[in-house]
């Protein structure tokens, strides 16, 4: 008998925040609506949808499908996405772009 582990590619990070968690959500809604437009001719979204206070995503980019969840908490964002597996050796990379654009957006 042979037991398979199957490894998830999954990033998951945190991101304090010093705000209420309604500003915060406010904060990441408005963030993605200005981000939408520098999307196009990179990648499509395929879903966006939020649940309370955390925002449900997928997008095909360079070809790839990104998955994921940002959940707004009371004091962090909290990032999980299912990467593709080559993009797991950019992690530290995509975690630090991610983590910038959230500094400009507080």
């Amino acid at each position: 008998m042979y037991a398979y582990v199957v490894r998830c590619s999954c990033m998951h990070f945190k991101i304090p925040h010093k705000t209420t968690k309604f500003q915060a959500t406010q904060k990441v809604k408005e963030a993605l609506e200005h981000a939408r437009p520098q999307l196009k001719g990179n990648g499509t979204i395929t879903e966006e949808r939020w649940d309370g206070s955390t925002f449900h995503f997928a997008a095909d980019l360079q070809g790839k499908t990104v998955t994921g969840t940002l959940a707004v908490t009371d004091t962090d964002f909290v990032i999980d996405a299912k990467l593709p597996l080559m993009w797991r050796l950019f992690e530290g990379r995509i975690e630090k772009m991610i983590l910038e654009q959230v500094k400009q957006m507080m």
